[in-house]
C-alpha cells in the first residue's frame, strides 16, 4: 500500500518510535515533584521545551505543549482576543484557513465579535495588501497559515507579519504543514502546530506566545504549562514530538528537494495523461510535497475508492463526499474546480518507484469513474431561445456531466440555463466555463434550486 495523505497525518518516525519508547521507561513520573523520579521526568519536559523552541525559533518560555494542533489554535486564538478586548473584538482570518482557525472565527461572530475573510487569489495566496485593507482601530487578532493544507501554496506570512506589525495588531500562524520543514519567517506574535504533520505522535501540539504579547488564557486552568494547558503532560508524546522535529528538520534540506521532483513530475503528467483536468495550487510558492488536481466529470468519493483498490492512500477535498455533500471551502474561495478533486501528499519515506504507479494507474482510473457515471440524458427543453437543463436531484458531477453533453448543441453566442439544487454547481459550473473557454454569466432563483446562465462562446 502507498500512503500518499501525509498532509493529513505523517508516518510515525523512526526517532519518534525510539524516543517514545524510551521516554515511557523514564518519563512517566510527576515532572512537578522534587523527588528523583520527577526530577528526572522534569529533565525530559524541559529538553523536550529547548529542542522544540529552537526549531521554531522562539524562546522556551514562550512555547506550551498542548493536546492537540486544534486544541493550540482554539487556545490561541482565545487568549489573544481576550488579551486584547479593550482594543476591540475584529479578528481577521484567510478564506482558506484551517476549519480549527474558521471554527474560532464562527465562535467570536457567535458571541457577538466581527471577523473579516480576507479572499485569496485562485492560487490560493492572500495578498498582504487585503490583510492591511482589513485592518481596524477595533481589530485585536489576524489568523494567516503559513501554508495550506488543501493544495500546498505557501502564504506570504512576513509580508503580513509586517502590516500587522506597523498597525500594532498581533498575528497567529497556523504553522502546522510547515512547521516539520523549515522556521515560520516574520516578525510574527503566535504560532501553532502539531506533531502529526511532521511524523511526531498524534495527541501534542505546540502553542508559541511571544513574550510582550498581551494573552489571556480562557476556562479553568491549573499551575501546569503556565497555565495555558491544563492536566497532566503526555511526557512521552511530548518527548518524541520534539525528537522528530529535530530529526525531520535535518533531514529537510535533502527531502525537499527530491520530493519537489516527484511533484513536478505528477503534476506535469496528470495534466497530460488525464483529460479535463484542472491542477490547482501555486505552481512555485508550494510545500515539497503536496499536488491537487480536481477532474471534471468524476466524483470524487468514487475515484478515492478506485484508487485504494489500487493501493494507494489519497484524500480529496471533492464536493462530492457522502459525510457533507458540500464543496472544500479552499477550493471554493479560490473559485476552481472542486468536483473529482484529488490531493496527493506525499511523505518523506515515498519511493520513486509508488509515484510511477500512480501515475500509470490514475488514468485507467479517472476513465473507469467517468465510464460507471453513464453520463446520463440530459432533460432538456428550449425557453425563450435558452437551452433548459433539468439537473435538479443530481449531485456532482451530473450537473456539469449534462451541461457538458448540450452546450454543443446551441449556436456560439447561445445560452444553455442549468437548474440544480446541488450547492457544489455553484462552484463546478463558473470552474468548467473557465476550463472550457465559455462564458458564466451567473446565477438566477428558481422555483426549486438555482439557475446557472452560460453563453456559448466557442
Amino acid at each position: 500500500m502507498s500512503y500518499f495523505d501525509a498532509a493529513s497525518a505523517a508516518p510515525l518516525h523512526p526517532v519518534a518510535r525510539q524516543a517514545l519508547l524510551a521516554a515511557l521507561d523514564d518519563g512517566w513520573a510527576d515532572p512537578s515533584r522534587l523527588y528523583r523520579e520527577g526530577r528526572k521526568a522534569r529533565m525530559l519536559l524541559d529538553a523536550a521545551r529547548e529542542a522544540a523552541a529552537e526549531a521554531v525559533g522562539c524562546r522556551a518560555d514562550e512555547l506550551t505543549f498542548t493536546s492537540s494542533g486544534t486544541r493550540a489554535v482554539h487556545t490561541g486564538v482565545a487568549g489573544a482576543l481576550a488579551g486584547r478586548r479593550r482594543t476591540g473584538r475584529h479578528l481577521i482570518v484567510s478564506a482558506v484557513e484551517h476549519s480549527s482557525v474558521l471554527h474560532s472565527a464562527e465562535l467570536l461572530e457567535a458571541e457577538g465579535g466581527a471577523v473579516t475573510r480576507v479572499p485569496v487569489r485562485r492560487t490560493g495566496a492572500v495578498d498582504a495588501g487585503s490583510y492591511e485593507a482589513a485592518l481596524r482601530p477595533d481589530t485585536a487578532l489576524a489568523c494567516l497559515q503559513s501554508a495550506n493544507h488543501e493544495v500546498g501554496t505557501v502564504q506570504p506570512v512576513a509580508e503580513v507579519a509586517e502590516v500587522c506589525r506597523a498597525a500594532g495588531v498581533p498575528l497567529l500562524v497556523d504553522a502546522a504543514q510547515s512547521l516539520g520543514w523549515e522556521r515560520v519567517a516574520g516578525d510574527w506574535s503566535l504560532l501553532t502546530a502539531s506533531a502529526h504533520k511532521w511524523g511526531g505522535p498524534s495527541g501534542v501540539g505546540l502553542l508559541v506566545v511571544r513574550k510582550g504579547v498581551r494573552f489571556a488564557a480562557q476556562g479553568a486552568s491549573d499551575e501546569r504549562e503556565s497555565g495555558r494547558a491544563a492536566g497532566f503532560e503526555n511526557l512521552p508524546a511530548i518527548v518524541a514530538a520534539a525528537a522528530s522535529l529535530r530529526a525531520v528538520r535535518s533531514e529537510a534540506e535533502r527531502e525537499s528537494v527530491r520530493l519537489r521532483e516527484l511533484t513536478a513530475r505528477i503534476r506535469a503528467r496528470v495534466a497530460e495523461s488525464v483529460p479535463d483536468v484542472e491542477v490547482v495550487g501555486d505552481a512555485e510558492r508550494r510545500l515539497p510535497g503536496i499536488v491537487t488536481f480536481s477532474c471534471l466529470y468524476v466524483d470524487g468519493e468514487t475515484l478515492l475508492h478506485e484508487l485504494d483498490r489500487e493501493g494507494f492512500s489519497v484524500s480529496s477535498g471533492s464536493s462530492c463526499t457522502s459525510s457533507t455533500l458540500t464543496p472544500s471551502h479552499v477550493l471554493k474561495a479560490m473559485g476552481v474546480l472542486s468536483e473529482g478533486n484529488v490531493r496527493v501528499s506525499l511523505p518523506a519515506s515515498a519511493a520513486e518507484a509508488d509515484v510511477d504507479r500512480f501515475l500509470e494507474v490514475l488514468p485507467g482510473a479517472v476513465a473507469g469513474v467517468r465510464e460507471k457515471l453513464g453520463a446520463p440524458v440530459p432533460v432538456a427543453a428550449v425557453q425563450e431561445d435558452v437551452l433548459v437543463v433539468d439537473a435538479l436531484g443530481k449531485r456532482c458531477p451530473i450537473p456539469v456531466i449534462e451541461l457538458a453533453k448540450v452546450i454543443g448543441t446551441v449556436p456560439v453566442g447561445g445560452r444553455v440555463r442549468i437548474l440544480s439544487d446541488d450547492e457544489a454547481a455553484r462552484l463546478d459550473i463558473p470552474a468548467w466555463c473557465e476550463m472550457r473557454g465559455q462564458e458564466y454569466e451567473g446565477e438566477q432563483a428558481a422555483g426549486k434550486g438555482t439557475a446557472y446562465l452560460v453563453r456559448r462562446l466557442t
